[in-house]
């Protein structure tokens, strides 16, 4: 291993607030924090929220929730501090836009003035050509002073990495040693775009080495990203961190895990009765074995046995079963005491009963009718009967048609929500209505009857505000494959 093994280790997870907090997110996070708390090093929360588009508030408080409620507390961020901050990158820009022209004044960098309508014709030559698809560095040849006057006047440009142009690029990876690049089949990267904000590529090298981080441990999505990020670091004249890998979790088929196939918001699985620590238990089998293959342990005994080095490459399948399996073994591994108390701050909560009883509260003669009537509140997936199964179906439409309805509904209108409340998801609703021609009852009933199992319940919008995204989303997803399978 490298010698950044004799320094002090610190590592981070360094999310993007544009959703709903991500099992892979928490993934990541586990092997950051594991390495950090047994070297007795730092974990730092960085969040990169240069997506000014998509970047929320809401989403960043998510992800705090989130990754407390799994216990990975960090050691700096932008909610605690620390003496490398500031931990947003969007409160970063400076210190990018200084080491972009410290590029620039290299050479190892250069502007680019090429339109997008220029960039729009190379790309239709390239793919007519059936060649490789990259910028063909037509501004690299542009002389430095010309480029300066050019950009002192104002004209728009962006700022891109002077690739090498031949050879190959060799960088070493923890868990798959040298990994090569052939340098000629990497174009040359935008760094800062034209409205001076920077990309993710220069903003997380920059980041990485002012605070210091000394093992990058991240998806092996990011592996393509390799020759540009060590090209920066050769640029600046800076120590490499270890870079590290970690396989990408995946459904059943191996393609990468997606909310199409499975839950993947921490919140569906913290809002299913999911614990925290089976949660992490699982997670941590997904790359790593225990030295004696025992399946359940602690996040403790985890980080008391982890070693980088023997994370394992197969392509780890997130498996529903198996973790609703694991869960159940620390279910039943809790005293009664402790999980009356897990009851009563999550599933039993007052603060969820208090949504929800406003809601039964004018339909139930006996307290015993509240669970008879309230009980789809309180589980995570739901039963249809076949009286429900038919209410399922859209007017007019056919059972797969109806299905259809619902995948739009979510990916166009539901999925985008962040601050879910009744006023947002009727607001959604309705307008979904209108934009695919679709009558108010056509739609409300199937989607009442798929998040609750029912036809008789509490107004739509009130119910699935208290429900939450997560809980409405995954049983729209599993409606739709109820819906699949019936006969038209």
């Amino acid at each position: 291993m490298r010698s950044a093994m004799a320094k002090r280790v610190r590592t981070r997870i360094a999310p993007s607030p544009t959703g709903d907090p991500h099992v892979g997110t928490a993934y990541v996070a586990l092997f950051n924090y594991a390495l950090a708390r047994q070297k007795g090093g730092q974990f730092v929360l960085r969040v990169e929220d240069t997506d000014r588009q998509r970047s929320s508030e809401a989403a960043e408080e998510m992800i705090y929730e989130a990754l407390r409620w799994l216990g990975l507390e960090w050691d700096e961020g932008p909610d605690v501090g620390g003496p490398y901050g500031p931990y947003r990158q969007s409160e970063r820009s400076e210190i990018y836009t200084e080491h972009a022209e410290r590029l620039v004044q290299s050479g190892h960098a250069y502007p680019c003035f090429c339109t997008k309508e220029r960039l729009d014709e190379l790309r239709a030559e390239q793919k007519a050509a059936k060649g490789r698809f990259g910028y063909d560095g037509r501004c690299r040849s542009i002389d430095p002073r010309e480029a300066a006057e050019r950009r002192a006047a104002g004209e728009a440009h962006v700022i891109r990495l002077a690739m090498p142009t031949d050879g190959e690029i060799v960088v070493d990876d923890l868990l798959r040693g040298e990994v090569t690049f052939e340098a000629a089949q990497i174009d040359d990267q935008v760094l800062v775009k034209s409205d001076g904000y920077p990309t993710y590529h220069l903003a997380n090298v920059v980041d990485d080495h002012l605070m210091e981080i000394t093992h990058v441990i991240r998806a092996e999505e990011w592996i393509s990203s390799l020759p540009k990020h060590v090209r920066l670091y050769e640029a600046f004249g800076w120590e490499l961190p270890v870079f590290c890998h970690l396989p990408l979790l995946r459904n059943a088929d191996k393609s990468k895990i997606s909310k199409r196939k499975n839950p993947v918001s921490l919140n569906y699985y913290r809002r299913a009765g999911f614990l925290p620590e089976a949660m992490l238990n699982y997670l941590a089998l997904m790359g790593f074995a225990m030295p004696d293959e025992r399946e359940e342990f602690t996040l403790a005994e985890f980080v008391e046995a982890f070693d980088p080095a023997k994370i394992s490459l197969g392509g780890p399948v997130f498996d529903l079963e198996k973790l609703t399996w694991l869960n159940g073994k620390h279910i039943r591994g809790l005293d009664p005491a402790d999980l009356l108390g897990r009851l009563r701050s999550e599933q039993l909560g007052d603060e969820y009963l208090l949504q929800v009883l406003p809601l039964a509260h004018e339909r139930i003669d006996t307290l015993a009718d509240f669970i008879a009537y309230a009980g789809f509140f309180f589980v995570g997936d739901v039963d249809y009967d076949e009286t429900a199964k038919k209410k399922m179906v859209a007017k007019d439409l056919t059972p797969a048609q109806t299905a259809k309805v619902f995948r739009t509904l979510l990916e166009e209108s539901l999925d985008p929500i962040l601050e879910w409340n009744l006023e947002s998801v009727e607001q959604a609703m309705r307008a979904h209505c209108e934009r695919h021609d679709l009558k108010p009852k056509q739609l409300f009933m199937p989607v009442r009857v798929a998040v609750t199992g029912r036809t008789a319940t509490p107004g739509l919008f009130d119910t699935m505000a208290v429900l939450g995204k997560e809980i409405c989303r995954r049983r729209l997803r599993v409606a739709m494959d109820v819906l699949r399978t019936m006969k038209t």
